[in-house]
């Protein structure tokens, strides 16, 4: 009698997703609050202002800030719920199927697309960093590589050897966002001359 293979609870990206979804929904709450907040009292500085450098207020009030003609942190608010979700699931011995992985992951290439546009416009155009911005950034980028590396090793592509390369590369993730948030970390050095700040 064949004995039937229960596939192994991806727990660590479970939890993952749980924590990154719970960091990167409060952030967006945070950010929604301090835009409410200066829409009922204009001119009022936001409480994650810490200096011109670092503050908040010029990206909530940027045409950056509100790109498709509501604020940035909304989008944040419904977004994060989702991996929240999936993660409980995933926990809980829920499977998915491969569309469904596919469309989760492209939302983490839209999330990532979006984050690195951020980042690119508060370095180079706004000239700020924003304190609730940036712990986004910072769960946003692990989480695309996490997501990228579980759907491939799931069999998205079917083939073998990309899963078996996936599962490997997933013990990288963590070195992978440290080389992700040097990278970010030099460019705002470079443009904006950070360490002088402080």
């Amino acid at each position: 009698m064949s004995e039937t293979v229960t596939p192994r609870r991806p727990v660590v990206v479970a939890i993952w997703l749980i924590f990154a979804g719970v960091v990167g929904w409060w952030a967006a709450f945070s950010l929604t609050m301090e835009r409410f907040h200066q829409l009922e009292n204009p001119g009022a500085a936001a409480s994650c202002d810490f200096s011109v450098l670092v503050q908040c207020s010029t990206n909530l009030q940027s045409a950056q800030g509100s790109v498709f003609g509501f604020p940035n942190p909304i989008i944040g608010l419904a977004a994060w719920i989702a991996p929240i979700v999936v993660g409980a699931a995933l926990l809980a011995g829920a499977r998915f199927a491969r569309w469904f992985w596919t469309l989760f992951w492209l939302g983490f290439v839209f999330a990532l697309g979006f984050v690195i546009w951020l980042i690119g416009q508060s370095l180079f155009v706004l000239a700020t960093l924003c304190p609730w911005c940036m712990v986004t950034w910072s769960v946003v980028i692990p989480s695309f590589f996490v997501v990228t590396l579980h759907v491939l090793r799931e069999g998205v592509i079917p083939r073998p050897r990309v899963q078996e390369v996936a599962d490997r590369l997933m013990a990288w993730v963590p070195l992978m966002t440290i080389v992700a948030f040097a990278v970010v970390a030099v460019l705002a050095q470079v443009r904006l001359d950070v360490l002088s700040q402080f």
